[in-house]
């Protein structure tokens, strides 16, 4: 079994994060886990490969060339995948992975977080999806989500299929006990969408 991790190229204000970054790491490699992700060795990904990697740990990095010729790259991995570009890239960790968790990050591991977790919702892969709300980090996000459901964009049954914990193990825990839901259009498009 292979995780996908999104994670921040910086490291973020305080010891918190890269903690977090650290353990789930070592605490996937201890599981057996391996780890696919962005490849590089700066911010929260070099923490999360470290982790993994002084645990004894799979790790399996995929990276755009642009960015291993800026050298960014991890140098220590079990192997480093290099792609043409970062679509290449997303569509590999997907391939690679049994799932995905996005640890504390800016706007590319958001984008990462939000495009599986819509694959989920419309069947595109039938992969479990979650956050590690390391030092609260997501909790912000997960209300804006509850907004979105109170306003009638997400239905509350696709809401429950992102999957949040404070911890690795309870991260784990949580994977192992994911079942795939039904398909967000099964039966039908809603019916204030028809026209």
């Amino acid at each position: 079994m292979r995780i996908a991790v999104f994670a921040g190229s910086a490291s973020g204000e305080g010891a918190g994060f890269r903690a977090a970054a650290t353990e789930l790491g070592a605490s996937l490699a201890r599981a057996g886990v391996g780890i696919v992700y962005g490849g590089g060795h700066v911010g929260l990904m070099g923490a999360v490969a470290d982790g993994a990697l002084a645990a004894g740990g799979e790790v399996v990095g995929v990276m755009p060339k642009a960015l291993v010729d800026r050298e960014v790259a991890h140098l220590g991995l079990t192997r480093l995948e290099v792609t043409a570009d970062m679509h290449e890239r997303k569509a590999r960790m997907a391939e690679l992975a049994d799932g995905f968790v996005a640890l504390p990050g800016g706007a590319g591991t958001l984008e990462e977080l939000f495009e599986v977790w819509t694959w989920q919702h419309l069947a595109i892969h039938a992969k479990p999806v979650g956050v590690l709300d390391a030092e609260g980090f997501w909790r912000p996000l997960l209300g804006a989500l509850d907004a979105m459901v109170a306003s009638g964009f997400i239905k509350p049954r696709m809401r429950d299929t992102l999957l949040v914990a404070d911890d690795a193990a309870g991260l784990l825990a949580a994977f192992r006990a994911w079942e795939p839901p039904a398909p967000k259009w099964e039966g039908g498009l809603d019916p204030q969408t028809r026209g």
